[in-house]
């Protein structure tokens, strides 16, 4: 290695090690609203550009006054409104470490203690919402409760078959069954959680609990180096299907799940998680390409 290349090499392994200490001093959040709208700008007249649930983990690269803008896992970003997110401080993140549940029905309401009769539900959180466990309990109808910390300090109640401490990556066909759930849950624009999808969120979702994080949007979804172009007459189900006017304006996804038909979340006609064919209009004369997995 010539003396050039050996100094260019030193430097940009300083400004590598640069950015990694500079990730490691941003402020770390936790999301303690159900659900927190990410906008585009910090004005709520602003359109959302994506959503965090409770109990993930973010970092806050920039604020002013009454927002904060944030980067979440899939290194998204976009500007939170104050009083969604809480700061973590020390080296433990919440529902990094212990005994770890997430949210495994479309919603879990949580309680003050492990009765659903007594009181109103502390809150009620959306799939895939992280919980520190703390302790369990068997009520007197013979119930399993947990007993969660919440980000605050606070403990809430919640009943076990509304978690999960599963964390293997599904399957094709457990991944198209977990799509099928989630029939007739709205389409919201920007939306990642079970509150509302939009398409390119839902296919997001299902990749992600197949142990797979891809990136937020259609364009970069379909362009993702972790997936390879599969021809139409090609396609087996947990296939990625992508759609647009041309190539270059691809805007809509979905998941095949075989016999010509795929799981979507589109506001065309019934905005809902439904189930299209491909043969269809508007989607045969929409589609564009289809993607799979490496």
């Amino acid at each position: 290695m010539t003396r050039t290349r050996a100094h260019a090499a030193v430097v940009a392994l300083l400004l590598a090690s640069a950015a990694a200490a500079a990730q490691n001093t941003l402020p770390h959040l936790v999301v303690i609203a159900p659900v927190a709208n990410m906008y585009r700008s910090p004005s709520a007249d602003a359109d959302v550009v994506s959503q965090t649930v409770f109990g993930s983990d973010v970092i806050r690269v920039d604020a002013t006054p009454g927002w904060e803008k944030i980067r979440t896992g899939d290194s998204y970003t976009g500007w939170v409104r104050l009083g969604r997110l809480k700061a973590q401080h020390g080296a433990k993140l919440y529902a990094s470490s212990g005994r770890v549940a997430r949210v495994s029905s479309l919603f879990a309401s949580l309680y003050r203690e492990p009765d659903l009769e007594k009181h109103r539900p502390v809150i009620t959180l959306p799939f895939e919402a992280s919980l520190e466990i703390t302790g369990e309990k068997v009520n007197p109808d013979g119930d399993l409760w947990l007993s969660a910390r919440l980000p605050d300090g606070a403990t809430a109640w919640v009943q076990s078959g509304d978690v999960s401490f599963e964390t293997r990556p599904l399957s094709v066909a457990a991944a198209i069954e977990l799509g099928r759930r989630f029939l007739g849950l709205p389409y919201h624009w920007g939306g990642t959680s079970s509150f509302g999808f939009d398409c390119s969120g839902f296919t997001q979702m299902l990749m992600r609990n197949r142990g797979v994080t891809m990136p937020r949007d259609t364009g970069p979804q379909a362009r993702w180096d972790g997936l390879v172009p599969i021809q139409r007459a090609e396609l087996q189900p947990g296939d990625l299907l992508y759609f647009g006017k041309t190539p270059q304006k691809i805007n809509h996804t979905g998941m095949y799940i075989g016999n010509g038909e795929f799981i979507h979340a589109t506001r065309h006609e019934h905005p809902v998680v439904q189930i299209g064919r491909l043969d269809d209009a508007p989607w045969t004369t929409l589609y564009i390409t289809a993607r799979r997995l490496k």
